[in-house]
């Protein structure tokens, strides 16, 4: 119970800055769908270009913050040297590949379509900025390893800031300065430039963070280990593959829709995807938010002992409540959708109708996320003919499996139905990834995998349907009564939360505001 407390309040703080920082990113989203027009195909460029980064940012960690996390509560391990030899690896190759994008740009830039050809400059700075992003990731690691959730969370927050103000200037400030005043403003600002500013403001942004990195860089002196290494790799390379399985997951779509759906309808329809999916990103917030604090929670947990059924309790119930949480999510987003979905503007909307779809997907994944700690935890106690690095090629099957269900919908239904296959084709992916990761630890490792509370996860599963279902399918016109209707729906499934965990005896145990709940 003390681990599973200390489990919530690092999770607290990660999501609360994960939560602030993706609310306020989300004031990007507007300004972007307000200055770039549904059917100029800006934005269209701009989710396709993230959605690369993300697929490379993958690449260039390889695996090494969950090896990282491995090795350094291994006993017998100096973790000061795995920080500085994970750090000098990803740095090193961060940097070599950088230097091949800019040496091969003349044929990168064609071959990704779009208007790439006409703007290499895009992919050279989205380059830098992944290369950046996947050194930092392992500084970020290392924060949460050392149990620094609050700088953690100020750095990121940080960077939010940051590129919200810069954006805010050159999209909105700036322009119409130069309309006044073209020769004074035009030495740091250009009209001709429009879109590229995402990705240069980007750029300036993330080198800023590196800056604010320097005691993390100097924490510890920098030694590299090569045999330690080589061990580190041995584990990292199937983590790898479930890493690059897992972007591609969440990132296919939006890097093959242009090759299934070319031309400038192609770039309009996948801009509309890209902004209707950030307002279901909630669920990839919260799903974030507990991988950062569960990760060190779980390979931490009981270090020196082999503890695993301490464990594995730990993760059931982390696990129920995770879809708990992600179910009142779901259904708080869909009662406030004619809220949020100002959050892009009126020729963005028709894709509104991908939002349920894109959650249902997040929590599938959220729920692989969770399973996959049956191969991932018993390295640590074990390396025998089960244990060790064996196990976590599970992980690169399933979401291999997964992969090939997502191109699979994706290719034969993109060219009919749009937008929308890519929305089914999650479902598919983190479907069958969640159902066979589940399947093969409870029939081939059930010494590993956790006994999950089934029943009542299926209960509140049913239940979020249906009331999602009753919540949807009853169209008001009158956005307030509209609102007011589905809300009802997310307080119903509230009192069953409420009555059935017992929340009354909880809450009844809470400093001021315990006295309005009676323990039962």
């Amino acid at each position: 119970m003390a681990n599973l407390k200390s489990l919530a309040k690092d999770t607290a703080i990660y999501g609360l800055s994960s939560i602030i920082g993706r609310f306020l990113n989300y004031l990007l989203v507007p300004l972007y769908t307000a200055k770039m027009s549904a059917a100029s195909g800006d934005y269209g460029i701009v989710t396709n270009a993230y959605a690369y980064t993300a697929l490379l940012l993958a690449l260039l960690t390889y695996g090494m913050e969950t090896t990282f996390f491995y090795y350094a509560n291994k006993k017998g391990e100096d973790s000061d040297r795995v920080y500085s030899t994970t750090l000098i690896t990803v740095g090193f190759t961060s940097l070599l590949f950088v230097l091949l994008v800019i040496g091969c740009i003349g044929w990168i830039a064609p071959a990704m379509g779009m208007s790439y050809a006409e703007h290499p400059s895009y992919i050279i700075t989205m380059a830098i900025v992944v290369a950046l992003d996947a050194f930092q990731a392992i500084i970020f690691a290392y924060l949460r390893y050392k149990k620094q959730p609050v700088k953690f969370a100020t750095l990121k927050l940080l960077f939010i800031f940051l590129n919200i103000g810069l954006n805010i200037l050159y999209f909105v400030v700036l322009p119409e300065m130069y309309k006044q005043w073209p020769n004074a403003v035009g030495t740091i600002y250009s009209p001709n430039i429009g879109v590229g500013y995402v990705f240069y403001l980007n750029l300036v942004c993330t080198s800023l963070i590196m800056v604010c990195m320097y005691k993390e860089l100097t924490a510890v002196p920098w030694r590299w280990d090569w045999t330690l290494l080589r061990r580190m790799l041995t584990y990292s390379w199937p983590i790898l593959i479930l890493s690059v399985m897992g972007i591609i997951n969440q990132s296919a779509s939006q890097i093959v829709f242009p090759k299934f759906y070319p031309g400038a309808d192609g770039a309009t329809q996948l801009g509309i995807y890209g902004a209707a999916i950030k307002i279901a990103m909630i669920m990839a917030l919260i799903t974030q938010a507990f991988r950062y604090a569960y990760e060190p929670a779980v390979f931490g947990n009981d270090r020196d002992t082999k503890d695993m059924a301490k464990k594995k309790l730990m993760q059931a119930d982390a696990t129920k409540y995770f879809l708990i949480f992600t179910l009142i999510a779901y259904l708080a987003v869909l009662a406030g959708i004619d809220v949020l979905k100002r959050i892009i503007a009126p020729d963005y909307w028709e894709g509104l109708r991908v939002v349920p779809i894109v959650m249902a997907a997040e929590i599938m994944m959220g729920i692989y996320f969770n399973l996959s700690f049956w191969y991932k935890l018993e390295g640590i106690d074990k390396e025998g003919e089960k244990g060790g690095v064996r196990l976590t090629l599970w992980g690169a099957v399933f979401s291999g499996i997964g992969c090939a269900m997502l191109l699979l919908v994706n290719w034969l239904f993109i060219p009919q139905y749009s937008y929308m296959a890519c929305a089914w084709a999650g479902v598919a992916a983190y479907g069958s990834a969640m159902v066979l990761s589940y399947i093969v630890g409870r029939f081939w490792y059930p010494e590993l995998m956790p006994q999950f509370p089934l029943r009542e996860m299926a209960l509140y599963t049913v239940l979020a349907a249906v009331l999602s279902a009753a919540a949807l399918m009853v169209k008001i016109d009158n956005e307030w009564l509209g609102t007011a209707y589905r809300t009802v729906f997310l307080l119903l499934f509230c009192g069953v939360v409420f009555k059935r965990e017992h929340m009354g005896r909880m809450l009844a145990k809470a400093p001021v505001i315990g006295r309005f709940f009676n323990a039962q």
